[in-house]
């Protein structure tokens, strides 16, 4: 849970660097809100059938956007890559798949361009 509130506490830090514990911890308890936000929606009733959206979901959704670029950011800061190419994602399919490749790729020793590692930064 620290590695999601960590995240949230860094809302709109989009220098530095993240490893891959706080960008993944992060996605996963995303992934799990928004099954059980999903579910929520609809047993209220409050799910778009057409958009397959829900409210909750959707206000969730827009809450995590910015904390969620900017721990993707950093955590392409921490294998040397620029945040831009973050917008990869836009290429369909094989986007997702270099991305995901990258923030699963180890985090570079020691300091790079973007700062220190974030294991010397906890220390």
């Amino acid at each position: 849970m620290n590695w999601y509130v960590d995240v949230l506490k860094k809302y709109a830090v989009f220098d530095g660097r993240a490893g891959r514990p706080e960008y993944w911890y992060f996605a996963l308890f995303n992934f799990i809100a928004g099954i059980v936000l999903g579910i929520a929606d609809s047993l209220l009733g409050t799910m778009s059938s057409g958009a397959r959206v829900g409210l909750l979901g959707g206000i969730y959704s827009l809450a995590v956007l910015c904390p969620s670029i900017a721990v993707g950011i950093r955590r392409l800061h921490d294998i040397g890559r620029s945040g831009w190419w973050l917008l990869i994602v836009l290429i369909p399919l094989v986007g997702w798949i270099v991305l995901i490749v990258w923030a699963a790729t180890e985090s570079d020793a020691g300091a790079n361009q973007y700062g220190p590692g974030p294991a010397t930064m906890a220390a």
